[in-house]
């Protein structure tokens, strides 16, 4: 049965049950005179001596990139389970997250991330550790027309360092980020969306940068996203792959956003023509699947066929190029199962001939009967539905908590079964409240923060500036998770 939102508080979303608050607690990895920690202390002081010899070139291709990743930052291959996780620990039958103010999880290091992922992924009365071979979670090849995408923008919670105007580790931080999603029920898989995966054509990895709405092509990867501590030792695409492995690991689908408009791309520097550059532009969503990504977000993909109100910059395909585009794609990666989602895209079939698999923004989220009764027009389509959305990528802020929860609740809850669940969009601070008055879309328009506030550029105290830290947001993500809980209760 769907969750009833009346009067969305603590009690009415049954939170004086929760049994999974545990008080904060700073994780301790100090050495005890036992034989076993004397073991540990000798592991560790080899690792160290390990790590000092680590002469990583960087090459390309690594089949383990997430046990390469541990290597570099701690110089041993083993594993131990991590204390930290296990006080924090939210679990809901075999699912399992952990539940913490994001500003404590970015201050991670990546062994303790890494440790984490593991004690949180490891089957029962085993050690943990990474799996030589992690595949994709498997929803099949229409998992896409029913997912619920979250969308994380990771230079709001890279590293700043505010000697070079850097902006960096995006990537390590969205993985450090994650362990405190919910994980994908059985039924529908949660998919987690980057802005930003290649550069963006201006100020690329400083807090200058413009917009991640124009896309630099063939350019590599962004720096915003990469580690500097990581040059020389781990490639960029090796960066990008353990950061997929780790998403499936936690069971997440992955995808990015890529924008459609020819004046809001380039070609190594080059303007974008869609006559001479389309092949440019298949290549570069094909390498992003080939990076371990599920989807691709297209921005505009609406206007291909509706102009009205359209604010873009240059050209789009057509439908016949955009329908080719996205056969192209899935042709040469080899994979069936690949999600495309088209911003604003609504029920209109055209979109599904076209090849996408899942529009947003249709359907009204604030009423819950209404999302019920588009999931049921749209029933009929296993391949292609336009879904509802709880905020997206031009969200002001000034959404209230009890609105988010409602339109969470309709998203996930509003169907007759679960067969007949619409695709739903969200953003990171629909889980993780941003700061108050934050704008989405001026974050998605300038690397600079908003509000005149310094707090957000001075090293890791961004951390605590970019998020809420009010009693009511530690609150309101409780309700999330409960939301989230009630999920897979219901739904497996």
């Amino acid at each position: 049965m769907p969750l009833k939102v009346t009067a969305l508080n603590s009690a009415c979303l049954g939170l004086s049950d929760y049994t999974n608050k545990k008080q904060i607690k700073e994780n301790s990895y100090s050495v005890s005179p036992s034989i076993k920690n004397n073991f540990a202390l000798f592991d560790m002081n080899r690792a160290m001596l390990n790590k000092s010899l680590i002469s990583f070139k960087g090459y390309y291709g690594d089949q383990q990139p997430l046990k390469k990743l541990f290597w570099i930052s701690t110089g041993r291959n083993d594993v131990y389970e991590d204390n930290w996780t296990k006080d924090h620990l939210y679990q809901v039958g075999i699912k399992k997250w952990v539940n913490a103010h994001p500003a404590e999880l970015l201050r991670h290091t990546t062994e303790q991330t890494i440790q984490s992922l593991c004690t949180l992924t490891k089957p029962d009365m085993q050690y943990p550790g990474i799996p030589p071979f992690i595949p994709t979670p498997n929803f099949g090849d229409k998992w896409g027309r029913r997912a619920n995408y979250i969308e994380i923008n990771p230079r709001v919670i890279a590293k700043y360092d505010n000697n070079s105007n850097r902006l960096t580790d995006g990537l390590l931080n969205t993985m450090k980020l994650m362990r405190a999603i919910p994980t994908s029920p059985n039924s529908f898989a949660n998919c987690i969306v980057l802005s930003q995966l290649y550069p963006c054509i201006y100020g690329d990895g400083y807090d200058d940068a413009a917009s991640l709405y124009c896309t630099n092509l063939h350019s590599g990867i962004s720096q915003t996203l990469t580690a500097d501590g990581l040059f020389g030792k781990m490639g960029a695409d090796e960066q990008v792959k353990a950061f997929n492995d780790m998403a499936h690991l936690l069971g997440f689908k992955t995808g990015f956003r890529i924008p459609l408009s020819a004046g809001q791309l380039r070609v190594k520097g080059h303007e974008f023509n869609w006559y001479k550059d389309e092949k440019a532009f298949i290549d570069a969503c094909v390498w992003g699947i080939e990076l371990g990504f599920d989807s691709i977000f297209f921005d505009s993909a609406k206007h291909i066929t509706d102009k009205n109100g359209y604010i873009g910059v240059g050209d789009l395909p057509n439908k016949a190029q955009m329908g080719y585009i996205l056969y192209k794609i899935r042709e040469q990666t080899g994979r069936t199962d690949i999600s495309f989602i088209g911003e604003k895209c609504d029920n209109r079939q055209e979109y599904k001939e076209m090849g996408f698999t899942a529009g947003t923004d249709w359907g009204k989220a604030d009423d819950f009967n209404s999302v019920k009764w588009e999931s049921q027009q749209q029933s009929w389509s296993g391949e292609y539905a336009g879904g509802p959305e709880v905020s997206n990528d031009n969200d002001d802020g000034g959404i209230c908590f009890p609105q988010r929860l409602n339109r969470i609740n309709s998203c996930l809850f509003a169907y007759n079964n679960v067969g007949e669940k619409l695709p739903s969009f969200m953003q990171m601070h629909d889980i993780f409240p941003l700061s108050p008055y934050s704008n989405t879309h001026e974050v998605m328009m300038h690397a600079k923060q908003m509000n005149g506030s310094n707090a957000w550029t001075k090293c890791e105290r961004h951390y605590d500036g970019a998020f809420n830290t009010s009693p009511e947001a530690t609150d309101y993500r409780n309700n999330v998770y409960h939301i989230f809980e009630n999920v897979i209760k219901t739904q497996g």
